[in-house]
C-alpha cells in the first residue's frame, strides 16, 4: 500500500526482505489521490486518478523485478487509506501489509496514526518511510 505510487528504494528493499523470508503474493494499493472535498464530477478528479494509474503502471515492473513474479495494482476509489485497505481486505483477504509512506510534511496524509489503526486489523504491518 502506498500513498505515492512510485517504487521507492525503501519500498523495494522492504519487498526484497519479505521475499527472502518465503513465498508471497503482492498487491499494490493506492488510495484515491483526488482531494476528498472535490465533487465526484469535478473536472480534474478523473485526471488525478489517471495520473496515479500511469505512475502505478510505471512502478509495477520494478516491484515485479523485486518479487521476481507478477504483481497486481490498483488505484482505489476510496480517499482514506484505512477505508481503501479495509475494502481490499473484503475483496481479497491477505496476511500482512507493507505500508509505504511519503516523508511527513504536515499535509495530513496518511493519517499519522495509520500504522496504529492498521495494527487493529490483526495483521503484521511493516511501515516504510522514504527519507527526503
Amino acid at each position: 500500500m502506498t500513498d505515492r505510487t512510485a517504487a521507492t528504494p525503501a519500498l523495494l528493499r522492504a519487498i526484497r526482505e519479505r521475499v527472502a523470508r518465503g513465498p508471497a503474493v503482492f498487491r499494490v494499493l493506492v488510495p484515491n489521490p483526488a482531494p476528498v472535498e472535490w465533487h465526484p464530477l469535478h473536472p480534474k478528479r478523473h485526471d488525478k486518478v489517471e495520473e496515479a494509474e500511469r505512475v502505478l503502471l510505471r512502478a509495477l515492473p520494478r516491484i515485479q523485478d523485486a518479487v521476481d513474479g507478477a504483481v497486481r495494482g490498483r488505484v482505489s476509489v476510496r480517499h482514506d487509506a484505512m477505508d481503501a485497505i479495509e475494502e481490499m481486505l473484503h475483496d481479497e483477504p491477505f496476511d500482512e501489509i507493507i505500508l509505504s509512506m511519503a516523508p511527513r510534511r504536515g499535509e495530513g496524509w496518511p493519517h499519522l496514526d495509520l500504522p496504529h489503526r492498521l495494527a487493529h486489523l490483526g495483521l503484521p504491518v511493516t511501515t516504510v518511510e522514504e527519507a527526503e
